[in-house]
């Protein structure tokens, strides 16, 4: 609700800085991309946003229900001595100190909810069923996702690297739970994600995560986006991207690749872009090329900068964003780099 005020108040004003009210384009990763995602299937949206370009943003595509987000409210706030849905419950939780809050506030992470107002239906929903708002839109993810989040969430903490030992209860986790819970665990772990398959278990647990949660559901949103508007699909492609938020994993001597959010450096102006070696550098340049055109014509195309075609669900190819200069992936390549129709999205 606050974006859509700030959508409104630039409907309002932007003329007054020489902008076109039409041609509104909004853009986020991680949490900003899912926030992309949200507002594409908000009705209260429509006539705000022109284009739309989602960054890593398509890990929440079923969206919690208001009853079951407000459970886990009253759980927290249980859990901090203020039970109940009353002024006396929120009267009691503003004096609970932040280190009781940060302790208590759980792990279902912090997403929208289907309120019949703001969001009347999931957002996968939305966008398989066509009943979200019709903009082009330019969608993708990074090759190696997830192993930000081995190191931060796991190595880090314990000091212990990904090893056969922890490697199911970690795989777990990274899912919430929800494998086990299913009785797909075992299968997963140890017929689709085998240790022996990959470099080092670092690296099979990485390739989990990256799959289920981040790279086959870029994939179905943007197939399924595809049959009621133009998308243009990519994946961040650079191996040896620079890694902005984390120190090198001594833990497990892991590589990052192009990890959760390193495709941000290319994208933006940031004050580490020294980072970049001169093939980086023109990778960069064709992406900022690339999504400042997409802004402004609905095309991220232009003459300076290799062709992207539209996404074709038949031909189902990605824009692979890779030093020195983008290529079009054949279908092959994301296929066999991540288990989505063999696993994730069967079929699909």
């Amino acid at each position: 609700m606050d974006q859509q005020a700030a959508f409104e108040w630039v409907q309002r004003n932007i003329k007054n800085f020489g902008g076109n009210p039409d041609n509104v384009t909004i853009f986020g990763e991680s949490f900003g991309g899912l926030s992309v995602h949200t507002q594409l299937a908000s009705p209260r949206a429509a006539g705000l946003l022109d284009r739309a370009i989602v960054e890593s943003g398509a890990y929440f595509l079923n969206t919690t229900s208001l009853a079951t987000a407000e459970g886990l409210g009253v759980l927290a706030a249980t859990n901090m001595g203020c039970s109940g849905q009353t002024p006396q419950s929120a009267k009691c939780l503003r004096s609970v100190p932040v280190t009781t809050l940060l302790v208590n506030q759980g792990t279902a992470g912090f997403t929208g909810n289907v309120d019949n107002k703001v969001l009347t239906q999931p957002i996968g929903t939305a966008l398989g069923t066509g009943q979200f708002n019709h903009v082009p839109v330019m969608e993708g993810s990074n090759h190696d996702e997830w192993r930000l989040f081995v190191a931060a969430d796991f190595e880090f903490p314990t000091g212990v690297a990904t090893n056969t030992t922890n490697y199911s209860a970690w795989v777990d986790a990274s899912f919430g739970g929800a494998l086990s819970t299913f009785g797909i665990l075992d299968y997963v772990v140890n017929v689709v994600y085998p240790t022996t398959n990959y470099a080092s278990p670092s690296i099979a647990l990485g390739a989990v995560g990256t799959d289920g949660i981040f790279a086959c559901t870029s994939r179905l949103a943007i197939r399924e986006m595809a049959k009621f508007v133009p998308v243009f699909a990519y994946e961040f492609n650079d191996e040896n991207a620079p890694e902005l938020f984390l120190p090198p994993d001594t833990v497990s001597g892991m590589p990052y690749g192009a990890a959760h959010a390193s495709e941000l450096q290319y994208i933006f102006n940031l004050p580490q872009g020294n980072l970049l070696n001169a093939n980086q550098g023109q990778l960069s340049r064709d992406m900022v090329s690339y999504w400042a055109h997409f802004a402004r014509f609905a095309n991220p195309n232009s003459l300076f900068t290799p062709f992207w075609p539209q996404y074709n669900l038949t031909k189902d190819q990605f824009q692979s964003l890779i030093p020195p200069q983008p290529t079009t992936e054949l279908q092959s390549g994301f296929t066999t780099d991540h288990k989505c129709t063999g696993f994730w999205t069967p079929g699909i």
